[in-house]
């Protein structure tokens, strides 16, 4: 596979968010041409790859078109036509990771059997069609309070999911097919990022641990190394390498986790992509894990992931009240502390907790990079010349 990357080679990129824009970056070090699929000519990987491709993500000859022009495919997004990829993997286009793979993961239920299939720790669950048959189950007592509704497609950042305490909750109910699951009592939520490569070596980054916002349900504070114990980190890290091995991926698999106030791991939900949790590992590890996916489905050898320093990740999300053309408050202040690392991803229209950046604070220790991230937070703001 080292012959791979050559001049004449086009690595496609399914989806041009933010995810794709910083791995066609980081192939831009291998000199990897890339090419994005995507609807909005204004994505932000549109500004930094090789070619754009309009087109849309859930269309069968859009993604099949697309495929056919390229000698290796890979996405950022789960929310993509498979019946296009798996034909075009018949055709002997390189898909990474395997659209087989990504079919069960798109659907929250098919996900939730896999874990029980192979013995992976995950909260109890069941599957219904609609809404009505969650109420009926509820009136029937086989539904207690409380619990998680998921839809089992179309969910995303955070969108998709309902806590459901009490009676009170009811009118929060999605429309749709869903997996409904106990309510973990946690602790504390944690992710780790296993990549594996096509001659089966694993390799994880370090457990992060994530703070949520809770209105917008997207994390809005990451930290690595993490406060959990030795015991509990390889506990998860042996969990994520389980599933990435299980799912034969070859590429990156997102594992967000709960521990629950006994010490137990549970499994949240995968990815397999490169994921929110993993943005800090640009500046704080030996590699990052843009460069990780592409070691990964060129087979090359896996890098290191030893933290190089302390790191805590915020993300800069759009400010509420604020709708219309982006301007960023307080970049030149927070790009006067030491160890802030700014990315903002080019999008031109800020919305209330859109994600518009991150930030990345590295220190010498864990304790003065969140004393500094907390100085980013009240400095840096996402506003819109045309605030509501």
């Amino acid at each position: 596979m080292q012959q791979l990357v050559t001049s004449d080679f086009k690595l496609g990129i399914i989806a041009g968010g933010q995810l794709g824009k910083m791995l066609a970056l980081a192939a831009s070090n291998w000199d990897v041409k890339t090419y994005v699929l995507d609807n909005d000519p204004q994505c932000p990987a549109s500004s930094c790859t090789t070619g754009y491709v309009k087109g849309s993500l859930n269309s069968y000859d859009d993604v099949y078109n697309f495929g056919k022009s390229v000698d290796m495919i890979t996405f950022e997004i789960e929310s993509v036509n498979v019946d296009a990829l798996i034909r075009l993997k018949q055709e002997g286009v390189k898909i990474y990771p395997d659209p087989e793979a990504l079919r069960i993961i798109q659907d929250k239920g098919l996900q939730k059997q896999f874990f029980a299939t192979h013995d992976i720790p995950t909260s109890d669950f069941n599957l219904y069609e609609s809404k009505e048959s969650i109420l009926a189950a509820i009136e029937k007592g086989t539904i207690a309070f409380p619990f998680v509704q998921k839809l089992r497609t179309g969910g995303y950042d955070g969108r998709g999911v309902v806590v459901v305490k009490s009676a009170n909750d009811l009118t929060k109910l999605l429309e749709g097919p869903s997996v409904i699951e106990d309510l973990v009592d946690i602790e504390r939520e944690v992710s780790v990022i296993a990549a594996r490569n096509l001659s089966g070596q694993v390799n994880c980054f370090p457990l992060v641990e994530m703070e949520f916002n809770e209105t917008a349900n997207l994390v809005e504070l990451l930290i690595c190394p993490s406060t959990v114990s030795d015991a509990i980190a390889q506990k998860a890290e042996e969990i994520a390498i389980k599933l990435i091995d299980a799912f034969g991926l070859c590429g990156l698999l997102a594992v967000e986790m709960f521990i629950d106030k006994q010490g137990n791991v549970w499994v949240n939900e995968v990815a397999p992509r490169p994921h929110n949790s993993g943005h800090h590992t640009i500046e704080s590890m030996v590699t990052s894990q843009y460069e990780q996916l592409l070691r990964a489905i060129f087979n090359f050898p896996l890098g290191s992931t030893r933290q190089k320093l302390p790191a805590v990740m915020i993300n800069l999300l759009g400010e509420p009240g604020h709708e219309g053309p982006v301007k960023y408050e307080g970049l030149p202040e927070s790009l006067a502390i030491d160890g802030v690392k700014v990315h903002l991803y080019g999008k031109t229209k800020t919305m209330p907790y859109r994600k518009m950046g991150h930030v990345t604070i590295i220190a010498p220790t864990i304790e003065q990079a969140k004393e500094n991230a907390e100085k980013v937070k009240q400095l840096l703001k996402v506003k819109s010349w045309k605030s509501q």
